[in-house]
Formats: C-alpha cells, structure tokens, sequence
C-alpha cells in the first residue's frame, strides 16, 4: 500500500499510522541488520566500568580455578577408601610386590596391573583421617569459591544497572534533541517500547548473559586444563562436543536471530496500538471502531505471538541438542576409562574426577548455548535502541550565542520559505512584519499551514530559506532555549500532569510562590473552582480526571501561562471545545493575557478574532489576504466568504 502524501500546510503522515485505528504497520524487517556491530556497541557501554569488570573477572577466575580442583581432590578421597578396601582383603604381611605375582600367578593380569600402580598397602585398611583432611580441603574449597561468585554477583549487578541508568539517560537526552519531524513519524508507543521495554531487556539480558558467559568461557578452559593434566586421551575425546555443539549452535542462532528482532519490533508496534486506543478509547466507541480496533489488536498480536514462539522455539532447541551431544560424550568416556582403570592405566579416582569434568564440562557449553537466546534478545533491543540513539539531531546551537533577556515582541518574517517534502513547496517568499503588543490572527481552511507558522517561529522546524527575526536579531542566532522561553502557548488539546492543581499552574514559572499562583488563577477565572475544591490548591489533579471539565482544564492553562508571565504569547484553536458560557470565560481570560503582549491566535471560530489588530489569511501555505476585521469584510474575499460559512445573511446584514 503506497504513502499517502501530505496534504499542504499538514505534517507529514507518519507511515506507522497515528490516528485512532494507527495500528497497522508495514512489515518486521527479515534479519537483523547488523547483529555482530551492535554487540560490540553494547559492550563498548561497559567502558566506564572497566575496574568493577576487572574485579569481576578476577573473582570469576580465581572461583573457577578454585571450584575446578574439587573433582580432583574428590577423586583423591576415592581412592583411598577404594585402596584401603582392597588393602584389607590382601593378606597381612606380604609386600605389595609379592600380592601383584600372586595375582599374575593366577592368570589375573589386569588386576594385577592396576595393583601395580596403585598405592595399596596390603592389610592395610580405609584411612578415615586422611579421607576426612581431603573431604574437608574440597569443602573449603567449594566455599571460598561460592563466596568470590557471589561478591561477583553483587558488583556485577551494579555495573548492570548503571549501565542501563546510562542507556536512559542518553535515550531521555536524545529525546530532548530531536526534531519535532522525528515524532511526526514515530509512533508513539514504538518509542515508548525503546525507552522502556527495550532498556529493560537489555538489563536483563547483560545481568543474566554476561558474568554466565564469562563463567561459563572460564569453567570450559579451567575444566579443559584439569581434563588434560588428568588424561590427554579422554581430553581428546570430549573436545569432540565442542565443535560439534558450536556449529549446532550457530546454525540454530542464526535462524532465530532474525525472529528476536521480529518479535521486539512487533512488541513496540502492539504497544503502540494499546497506546493510542486507550487515549481515544471514548472516540473508538462513539465512532464504532471497537470491533476494528479488537481486530487490529489480534492481527498484531498474532504476529507477535508467531515471531516470538519462533523465536523461543529455535533458541530453546539448542540446549537439547548440545546436551545430546554432551551424554553421547559422556558414555564414549564412561566405556573408555573403565578400560583403562581395568588396564591399570588410570586410578578410580581419576576416571571419577574425569567423569565429573566431562559432565562439568557439557554444563557451561549448554549454559552458553542457552544464553543465546538471551544474548540475541538483548542486543536485538540494543539495535532498536541505538537505532533512536543515532537519529539525526536538531542542528546544535552556536557556542558563542548571547543570552537574550525579556525581548519587546517584535517579529518579523522576510522571504520565509518552508517545505516539509523537498518537491512539494508549501510556504514560499512569506512576508510579515509584527510590532510590540500586536494581536496577530490567523485563520485559513485546515492544511494551510497556520500551526506551520508558529512552529517556524519557534524553531520546532528550521526554515529553507529567508529569515524570521526577533527584535531585529535573526532567531537562529538565539539559543532554542532562550527563543522558546519568550513564548507562552494555550493549546486547543489541554495538557496537564498528575499533580496538584498549584503544580500545574506554577509549571511554566522559574518561582512558584503561592500568591503568584493564585493571582494566576484569579486572571484566568479558575479560582472560585479551586477553592471550592476539598483541598483547594492542593486538590490532585490527573491527565484524565473527570471532576474538571474542558473548559476549567482550559482555564488551568491558560493560568499558567499567566505565571510563565511570556513577552509572547500563542493560542491555538483555544476556545473551539468549550461551551458557550465558558467560552466567555476563557475570552475574558485570554483578552487579559494578550493585554501588552504580542500575540498570534490561530482560530477557526472568526467570532473569537474580530478585535485582532491584523488578520492573515491563509491557504495552501500562502499569505493570500491580510488586515483588520472590517478591511477583510469590505473587500468581500476568502475571508470574507469564511466568515459567510459561519454566520447566517442577516448577521451580514447586522454587520
């Protein structure tokens, strides 16, 4: 299905869909883009903590060192409860040589083999003493190396969850950077998901996968190391598995890579979906899009729930198959050291050592093999995530700009042009001048480009060509800052936060003392309501709350941007979704704002703007008529048949 193309004087259309029923969404991309780059920037992250990782590896070390002596010592202990038995049946009396020519004399020449070169002292039985020291060394051993795991364990969560703290706030920094184009066409969730679902993935997957690999690397060489000193011919023997388990899990990783990404980009997607239609839920059923809404639902969340079982199917696969491999090993070593202990080639003690590290030493290849899905999960998340990091940027201030203070409100835009698609101009060689204390109307049919005016004004979006000054100073030689912080907006779409009502109003101000507060209040004729209210000021105030209607949320931001007391001032469609008595209200509210202040109101209910000093008329992104009420009227134009829409003849003829 093809983009549609933005209307002029409108954004452009996100391709993700943002409306009430902007759930669906192209498809997840195939494979992951650039898995082995983005692993490495994600361990690129763990620079700034390079000493807790140093001590972390040294603990891991020194643990699996430690711990990889246990089977051998236990080994040790084996044999010496295996010779004193066989040292308590042998006559007393007679040297060891003499029992090994018996037993060659009777034709049993393995055993007399193995007797040979063990260290059994005929008559001699189990020496529990020394089978106490050596149990007791392994036991100390064992602990020391739990301990060292687990202070590991406690430094690494820290180097985790700062990491992550960096993570966030880079994605909150970055947020604070980009362009109001990036958000036109982002979904809202889908960002949501990076800075949260994603960041939060990531901990897991580096507070789970990390210190295990690493653990899991240094057990397999310590093992390996020990398996050799212990019998070179069944060291070879299980390096057979590992070969064999890392093209098993390499073969099945791969496949399940591009299913990781799938299913976290589906995740944001679904967010995204639940986002929007729990804000317009009201909306989705006035307008009965309820059943769509429960369809796009479902779609999204079968394909979901189709990328994430592939996903957790083919990673969870790979385990089995390492640890099929890992028991085919551990028979073959089974079957070749009984020999060999029949042989006289290798005490019981040694075959068990070796048995316990062939067993060790299939455990951390399906640790690792397990955490692939892990891993894969987390740096999937770390692409998405890296993907908002590296964003193009609003082009950064100049360094050596001047504060600006209080400016007088004088604006003017000379040859202005702007276009959000490169081969589709919409506002070209615009002209305007506005002085100190002005009320500037605007008002065209909607896509005209009337909220594209105050946003270049504001440097939301930077213009192609001209210029927009502020008291004669080009506004791109002022810190976005500093320009932005000269404005106070009222908006059509209210928006407040969960707080109190006087956090709310005190919101645009740098000194929220009460009494400013309330004269705030006062002149925006919101305060007979809030000390009506059980705790007055500090009445709880919710996004959704639905003791304060429309019109009182109005009044509340109207309030504050009496405390943020601007030099210039924007409305935007301000009173189009109140009623009538409370549009009084809010008129005598605004009018007391405006009173000293350059003002810009973009309305569509004319009524609202006839005392504007100058109105511009716009459309398609051009300034087609421009002056008083009457002027307009007079020259029986656009303006003119706009207003005609909205008032019947007789009004006309009033007028």
């Amino acid at each position: 299905m093809s983009q549609r193309q933005p209307a002029a004087g409108t954004r452009p259309t996100p391709p993700q869909g943002r409306g009430p029923m902007g759930g669906m969404f192209g498809p997840p991309p195939a494979k992951s883009k650039d898995f082995r780059g983005s692993l490495k920037r994600l361990l690129k992250e763990l620079k700034y903590e390079r000493k807790s990782l140093i001590a972390v590896l040294s603990l891991i070390t020194t643990a699996v060192v430690l711990g990889s002596f246990g089977p051998k010592i236990l080994g040790r202990a084996t044999n010496d409860v295996f010779y004193g038995f066989l040292g308590r049946k042998l006559p007393v009396g007679i040297s060891k040589a003499q029992a090994v020519a018996g037993l060659r004399s009777q034709g049993q020449s393995r055993l007399a083999d193995m007797l040979a070169k063990s260290s059994v002292v005929p008559g001699r039985g189990i020496d529990f003493h020394a089978v106490e020291k050596t149990l007791l060394l392994a036991v100390a051993l064992y602990a020391i190396a739990s301990l060292f795991m687990w202070i590991q364990g406690y430094l690494m969560a820290g180097v985790t969850q700062r990491t992550v703290f960096r993570l966030r706030r880079l994605a909150e920094e970055k947020i604070g950077r980009l362009p109001l184009s990036y958000f036109d066409t982002q979904s809202r969730g889908d960002l949501l998901s990076r800075v949260t679902n994603d960041v939060d993935n990531i901990s897991n997957s580096m507070q789970q996968g990390l210190s295990q690999i690493l653990n899991s690397l240094l057990t397999v060489l310590s093992i390996l190391a020990m398996m050799i000193w212990i019998s070179p011919i069944l060291a070879l023997v299980s390096l057979i598995a590992i070969p064999l388990s890392m093209f098993v899990s390499i073969r099945i990783a791969k496949k399940s890579q591009s299913q990781f990404i799938a299913q976290w980009d589906w995740t944001g997607k679904l967010n995204g979906h639940v986002e929007e239609m729990h804000t317009g839920h009201a909306l989705v059923k006035v307008f009965g899009h309820r059943e769509r809404a429960i369809e796009d639902f479902s779609e999204l969340n079968e394909k979901l729930y189709d990328a994430s079982f592939k996903a957790q199917f083919m990673s969870g696969i790979i385990q089995p198959m390492t640890q099929l491999i890992s028991n085919l090993i551990y028979v073959a070593i089974t079957v070749i050291g009984g020999y060999m202990v029949a042989t006289g080639s290798m005490t019981l003690g040694d075959v068990q050592a070796f048995i316990q590290y062939s067993r060790q030493f299939g455990m951390p290849l399906a640790q690792i093999a397990g955490l692939m899905n892990i891993v894969q999960s987390g740096v999937a998340s770390a692409e998405r995530l890296f993907e908002l990091l590296d964003a193009q940027e609003e082009k950064p201030d100049a360094a050596d700009l001047a504060p600006i203070s209080r400016t007088k409100g004088r604006i003017k835009f000379e040859n202005v042009a702007f276009r959000y698609v490169i081969d589709q101009p919409l506002i070209e060689n615009f002209n305007l001048t506005v002085e100190p204390g002005e009320t500037i109307a605007i008002v065209g049919p909607t896509g005209a480009g009337k909220t594209t005016l105050v946003n270049l004004l504001m440097r939301f979006y930077e213009i192609d060509a001209g210029r927009i000054t502020l008291d004669d100073v080009d506004i791109r030689e002022i810190s976005r800052d500093d320009l932005r912080r000269q404005f106070g907006m009222v908006l059509q779409d209210t928006w407040l936060f969960t707080g109190t009502m006087r956090e709310n109003i005190a919101f645009g101000s740098l000194n929220p003392d009460h009494n400013a507060v309330v004269a705030a209040a006062e002149a925006a004729n919101i305060d007979h309501l809030l000390r009506s209210l059980p705790k007055g000021y500090d009445s709880l105030l919710t996004d959704d709350n639905a003791t304060v209607s429309n019109g009182e949320r109005q009044l509340i931001t109207i309030a504050r941007a009496f405390m943020a007391d601007p030099a210039i001032l924007i409305l935007d469609e301000a009173t189009s979704s109140v009623d009538t008595r409370t549009e009084v209200l809010v008129q005598q509210a605004m009018a007391r704002l405006r009173s000293g202040r350059t003002s810009f109101v973009i309305a569509h209910r004319l009524s609202t703007i006839r005392d504007a000093h100058t109105i511009l008329v716009m459309d398609k992104g051009q300034l087609i008529e421009q002056g008083s009420h009457d002027e307009l009227m007079a020259q029986k134009g656009f303006y003119f048949n706009l207003y005609a829409s909205q008032f019947s003849a007789a009004s006309l003829a009033n007028d």
